[in-house]
């Protein structure tokens, strides 16, 4: 919306303004009869010194020159081949020389005959990027009297597009909206760029408006909106949040979002789509969006792989969760060396002790144990306290690795930091019993029996008690065995 985008629409209104044909500008319409009447005419004719003059500048404007290209038409004989084509050769100086002396007896022309030389001067200002000159070239188009009703409008236009251009928001509205009165035919084009100027001015409701009516029309006439008009209703939805309600402007962004990803499939536009069904909590959809720019691979920053790997989790696809991590590990990207102020590859996704316990409980969740205890440990070995080993530990007793979950679990104590240090000495008890090393499981349920919370103490005690039960049966059996062996 800014100055760079109106100046490609005002671009190619201008020439299309300078260069059609003169009955262009007023189309009939008969259902149209209340239109406004005007004293202009549709045509006149020049003075014959005049017309031949504006002969030789058209025709120094639209001189050509040969010039060779390769050919690239994979379908013709002469492909790869330097082939002779014309290209656009400008005689500028025989234009401003003409119309230099035309100027000169401007007071002796007919009102007629000098619009059509303004008219081609502002053009000449404007091929100059003489903006202001251009203004007021334009200007003196429709300021004379037997202007044409075509060239006026034409002119109209042209001059909206220019202090538009010059970011004259206010007088381009006005010249935009006085054209608008006067023909016939308004395009959605045109209704765009009014919903840009407004847009530019702060006035969102009349932007939003005409922005709907170029949709409408663009439809109407058999062609897809443009992406911007679009970019343009959002935004003025955002701005008018307050006045409108947030959940109604949520959901009239979602509709945009939703036509955008199909039109107009970016990454921008799948994130503002899933960030707004976040928002409507409809975290489904959410998930559903954000795994398509994934799909597409949109996604190149690490918090949009985390978001959508815990969107997975959170409905039950941990493998895909886990997937996703992986995928933002392997892809990298290029990142600002602060020091060295260097260009480096990095991946999406760092290794840090976080993301490594996400990618482990996706992995857990999903049921691959054997992909989960390598990312575990490598986040235990740079983990600041003793948790992760402690979990790691977990992990092991889970599937009876019992020497590697008292090495865990060992480590975590050693470690240090540890929220709950009595719930890792139970565990490390339960694997020392497993272990049949119930001395050492004593131990470690007595160390836990010391906390203060009742019901860690009360599992405590009641380990302690079934340790020994189980050893004085397991020395009872050893007994047994060794009578039998003797008799």
């Amino acid at each position: 919306m800014r100055k760079l985008n109106l100046a490609r629409l005002f671009t190619a209104f201008l020439v299309a303004c300078i260069f059609m044909p003169v009955d262009s500008f007023a189309q009939s319409n008969a259902s149209n009869k209340s239109k406004k009447q005007t004293t202009y005419k549709k045509a006149r004719v020049l003075q014959n010194s005049t017309a031949k003059k504006i002969t030789k500048v058209t025709e120094a404007l639209e001189r050509v020159k040969i010039v060779q290209i390769k050919d690239t038409n994979k379908e013709s004989e002469t492909f790869g081949q330097m082939i002779p084509t014309e290209e656009p050769d400008p005689d500028m100086p025989t234009v401003i020389k003409i119309l230099t002396d035309m100027r000169s007896k401007a007071s002796e022309m007919k009102s007629y005959d000098r619009s059509i030389m303004w008219n081609y001067w502002g053009y000449v200002y404007y091929t100059q990027e003489n903006y202001p000159e251009a203004l007021k070239a334009y200007t003196k188009v429709i300021n004379e009297e037997e202007v044409t009703l075509p060239l006026r409008n034409g002119t109209l236009f042209t001059l909206a597009s220019l202090h538009m251009y010059e970011e004259n928001w206010s007088k381009g509205i006005e010249l935009l909206l006085m054209w608008m009165d006067e023909v016939e035919t308004v395009t959605a084009q045109s209704w765009s760029f009014l919903a840009s100027a407004y847009y530019q001015i702060e006035d969102y409701t009349k932007s939003l408006d005409a922005s709907i009516t170029a949709i409408d029309m663009a439809e109407l006439e058999g062609y897809t909106p443009k992406e911007n008009w679009y970019v343009i209703m959002a935004a003025c939805y955002e701005e008018l949040k307050n006045k409108i309600g947030e959940k109604e402007t949520l959901l009239k962004q979602l509709d945009i979002y939703e036509i955008l990803v199909n039109l107009y499939p970016k990454k921008r536009y799948f994130l503002q789509l899933g960030q707004t069904y976040g928002t409507l909590e409809r975290e489904k959809d959410y998930m559903t969006a954000l795994n398509a720019a994934y799909q597409s691979d949109y996604l190149d920053k690490e918090g949009e792989y985390l978001t959508l790997a815990q969107l997975l989790l959170m409905n039950g696809n941990p493998y895909w969760a886990a997937s996703v991590i992986v995928s933002g590990q392997e892809k990298e990207v290029l990142v600002t060396n602060e020091k060295t102020k260097e260009e480096e590859l990095k991946p999406v996704v760092k290794d840090t002790e976080k993301n490594l316990k996400l990618l482990a409980d996706s992995w857990r969740m999903a049921q691959e144990i054997d992909k989960a205890i390598p990312v575990l440990e490598k986040a235990a070995k740079i983990s600041k306290d003793g948790e992760t080993y402690v979990l790691l530990g977990n992990l092991y007793l889970s599937e009876d690795k019992l020497k590697q979950a008292v090495d865990a679990i060992k480590k975590g104590i050693k470690k240090g930091k540890l929220k709950k240090i009595s719930q890792a000495h139970l565990t490390l008890g339960q694997a020392h019993f497993e272990l049949q090393n119930f001395d050492e499981a004593k131990k470690q349920f007595r160390m836990a029996a010391r906390d203060k919370d009742k019901k860690i103490k009360k599992t405590a005690n009641n380990w302690i008690k079934y340790t020994e039960s189980e050893e004085s049966r397991i020395k009872y059996m050893q007994q047994r065995r060794d009578y039998i062996k003797q008799s």
